[in-house]
């Protein structure tokens, strides 16, 4: 009997005023088309990750080009420009302590 090992985001959700996309992804093993094993993981994907030198903020909008193509349409209908700038702003006050 064949074992196959299958990886799948089971769960999408958009969560926050950022509309940060979370996903469960799922590994499935089976053998012979029976399931002998399930794990889970989870990840996060922001909009826009910001860093800070000191002196100046540098604002990087998330590359989605690896993901599925589903997880791309929702980050085009859920990350506006207004999502992506208060998502910057965000990230400048949580990383900035002088803020």
């Amino acid at each position: 009997m064949a074992i196959t090992k299958t990886i799948v985001d089971d769960q999408i959700e958009v969560v926050t005023e950022f509309k940060k996309i979370q996903v469960r992804t799922a590994t499935i093993i089976k053998e012979g088309g029976v399931e002998l094993s399930r794990s889970f993981s989870r990840r996060v994907i922001s909009s826009v990750f910001s860093t800070y030198d000191g002196s100046s903020w540098t604002h990087t909008d998330t590359d989605m080009s690896s993901e599925s193509t589903e997880l791309q349409g929702i980050a085009n209908v859920v990350w506006t420009d207004e999502v992506v700038a208060a998502q910057k702003t965000e990230n400048e006050k949580s990383l900035d302590p002088s803020l």
